[in-house]
Formats: structure tokens, sequence, C-alpha cells
């Protein structure tokens, strides 16, 4: 009796099965690729701020974004008729096929400056794109256009100064009187590479500068009033300002420990990260916590009432003055030379816990005490003219108040980093200190300042 064999499945057919699974595998793999790389969604793009006019330095703020396929290029172009010109371009190589083939965000502030571009004053339209990298558009990448009507303007304002001669000398201060023939958006006086913005009078497109030179220049180099338009054309008026030299005052001071013991442990609650012995600690106040605080002040210096505040002359307080303008200290400790600084300010000694009062009309921006200041007052007299009381056993003021000339602000002492009871007064011009001999001399301001006022 023949037997029957038993067969599987044919062996094509297993293999055709497998192949199969893998081509739908295969199939639906690039599908997903393809959805991932021919994604259709347009990249974000947004300005801070829209230009209207177009001239000299003008910077446009932009950000760009796209969160699937990632960023591929970001442009900006100014087109006037057959005049095409791409002042910014970033581009992204491609990282990946995949999601995240460039950076998901891009921010930049683009400067623009058309005044040598070949473009004429009139209508042009600045066009900033951004592109994504799909494969959408022919590869090209989803595109995000913003275009922008501008008009090209680079004709610079017209500077005209009202004053003729100007003197400095280390630590003084001067003024002067301009005019400019349309709004400016930024104007004011370039001394060397120091900037002391100018601020509007009552009288229309007349401006007013106040400037000084550090307590250790040695010259005046540039000197120049300018003018910036919305266009971003900048003007530029030079003028001499004639130097006068200044013999500053040499001071020893002998630091002792029963002195370093008294003072420390005040800076110390303030200041917790202090170490190592008392001279290390010491030249640390004297230095780091100096910068710090005159740091502090210079910051709250940018910051002025476009008005002016004051009137006359600035008080002095009654007193002996014990220390000067820029006087040069060396301070000894165990009979060397230790540390080195300039004291700027003058200190005026009167009865303990004399009545300090306000030199001029101002509003109080700092009142708290400040490292080597200790407590102390600061007031902003307008247009960047600010006056400082330091050392004051009290405080009777607040931030904000405004205070008249000669109202009561607090009482003298010897808080910060004072040895005795006194006044540390210190006036300032934007920020740069300056020598308040000149503002207490009502001549001074007569003959220098008073005029520019009645302007």
């Amino acid at each position: 009796m023949a037997k029957h064999r038993r067969y599987g499945a044919a062996p094509g057919g297993f293999l055709r099965g497998i192949f199969y699974k893998i081509l739908i595998l295969i199939t639906v793999a690039a599908l997903v690729a393809a959805w991932f790389a021919f994604e259709i969604e347009k990249p974000g793009l947004e300005l801070e701020s829209k230009p209207a006019l177009l001239g000299g330095h003008v910077e446009v703020p932009l950000r760009a974004s796209d969160q699937k396929s990632g960023l591929s290029l970001v442009s900006v172009r100014l087109k006037q008729g057959e005049t095409d010109k791409t002042f910014f371009l970033k581009t992204f190589p491609r990282q990946s096929w995949f999601n995240n083939a460039g950076p998901r965000a891009f921010s930049a502030r683009v400067s623009l400056d058309v005044g040598e571009a070949g473009f004429r004053e009139g209508p042009a339209e600045l066009v900033i794109e951004a592109r994504d990298q799909s494969l959408m558009g022919f590869f090209r990448g989803n595109s995000q256009t913003i275009t922008l009507p501008v008009t090209v303007d680079t004709t610079p304002p017209l500077v005209r100064m009202k004053t003729s001669k100007i003197y400095l000398q280390p630590g003084g201060s001067a003024a002067l009187i301009y005019t400019v023939s349309e709004q400016p958006v930024r104007h004011g006086v370039m001394l060397d590479d120091h900037f002391f913005p100018g601020q509007p009078t009552k009288k229309p497109d007349t401006y007013i500068a106040y400037f000084a030179l550090p307590w250790d220049a040695k010259a005046v180099g540039s000197a120049s009033v300018c003018a910036w338009d919305a266009a971003g054309n900048r003007a530029q008026t030079n003028f001499i300002a004639t130097f006068r030299p200044l013999k500053k005052k040499q001071d020893t001071i002998t630091l002792s420990d029963a002195f370093l013991q008294w003072k420390l442990p005040e800076f110390k609650q303030h200041y917790p990260e202090m170490q190592g012995d008392l001279l290390t600690q010491y030249l640390y106040v004297n230095g780091e916590v100096r910068r710090q605080n005159e740091a502090r002040v210079a910051e709250l210096c940018a910051v002025t009432a476009s008005e002016q505040l004051w009137q006359g002359h600035f008080m002095r307080m009654p007193g002996a003055i014990r220390a000067t303008f820029a006087d040069q200290r060396t301070y000894l400790y165990q009979g060397r030379v230790v540390d080195a600084q300039t004291h700027l300010g003058v200190d005026i000694a009167s009865v303990a816990q004399a009545d300090v009062r306000a030199a001029n009309r101002g509003k109080v921006v700092l009142a708290e005490n400040l490292g080597i200041f200790g407590n102390v007052v600061m007031l902003d007299h307008g247009q960047g003219l600010f006056s400082l009381y330091a050392h004051l056993t009290s405080i009777d003021t607040q931030v904000g108040a405004m205070l008249e000339q000669n109202q009561l602000l607090g009482h003298s002492g010897m808080t910060g980093m004072a040895g005795g009871d006194h006044l540390h007064y210190a006036m300032l011009v934007h920020g740069v200190f300056v020598t308040p001999v000149e503002w207490w001399d009502q001549r001074w301001i007569d003959i220098n300042i008073r005029p520019l006022l009645n302007e």
C-alpha cells in the first residue's frame, strides 16, 4: 500500500510574505519621513519695531522660529526699483533629514546703513524673510516674508551751537546750548569717548547738554555736539574745549588694627563674602566694594529729570574742609604702602550729627546704606546733575521725595568708610564725579551756566 507524503507551504510563498511586510514597513517609514521632510507649516517671523525711515545706522530687531523642521535661512533686503541689496543673510546647514533639521529659534539686531549703498532718497521696500528646512516648494522650504514700506532719508540734521568758549579742568563741569533742525531721537555732547545726553529747553528745537571731564583726564581730545535723526543719520559739529590742568593734593592715611577692628564689622553685615585677615578684608572693601558702590551711583545717574529742578547756586554745609576733590590718597599699614585711591568729593566737618540739608532743589533717588558711603542720600537736580551726601548718622527722607533747597535730609556721622563725624559731599554730571566747588560759586554759575539758561 503506497504511503502519502505531507508537504508544508511552498518556500516561495513564505519569502513573499516577508518581502511584503518589509515593503510595508519601508513604505510607512517613507511616508513618515516625507511627513516630516515635506511639512507645510510656515516659520514664525516677528519684528520688535518697524522702521519707517532708513538712512544712517538703524537697527531692526527680529525673531524667527520654526518648531518642526527648523530654520534654514533668515535674510533682510532693501528693494528700490532695480536696486536690490541684501544687508543680512544667515543660513543654517541641515543637521538631519527629520525633525529639528535646523534651529528652532533665531534672533538678531540687524544693522542697516543705506547711506552709501546706492539708494536714492524716496520710497523703498524692506523685505525680511525666514525659510525652514522643509522640502516643500521644490526643496526651497516654507517661507514667511514681511515687507515694509520705508522711506530712504540720507540727509543728516543740521546742528548749530550757541556757545563760544569752553574751559575744562579735570573734574570740571560745562554746558552747551545748541539747536537741531529736526526732531532728534538722540543728541548730546561727545567728549573723547564719553557721551553726555542733552535735554530739551523751553525753546523749540533748542537743547542743553551738561558735560564734564573725569578727574584723571590729561587733556581734551575730541569734543563735538552730535545728533541722530529717526533715519539714523548722524550730524556732528566740533568745538574747542581748552584744557586747564589741576594740581592734585597728596594725602597719606595710616591704618591701624584698632581702626580696622572697629570698622570692618559694619561692612561684614552687608558683605558677608569678606574673608581673610584684617588687611585683606579692608582691601576688599576699599577696592571691590568701592567699585560696586560707584557703579550703583553711575547706574542711578543714567535716569534723570528732563527739566532743570535747581535754581541759583548750590549751598555748602557750614564747617571746616577736611578733604578736597581728587585728593590722591596713599594708605599705609604697619609702615608700608598697601593701597591708593582717589577721593571724589569734599569732606566737611562741623559739630557731631550736624544737620545736613539739600544743597539745591532735587528729587531723592537714593536713601539707604551703600558700602563705603555708609548711609547716603542722592538727589537728582535734573538734566544730568546730581548731588550725594554720605556717612550720615540718620536719613530723614525717602526715595521719590522732592526736596527744596535747605530742606533737612539727614545728619552727619561716620557710617561707611569714615574715621570721624563729617559729611562727604559729592556732585556728578551724568555719572562723572565733578568738583562741587564750581557749583558752590555763584560767580562761576553766572559766567558759565546762567547765560546759557537765558538763551
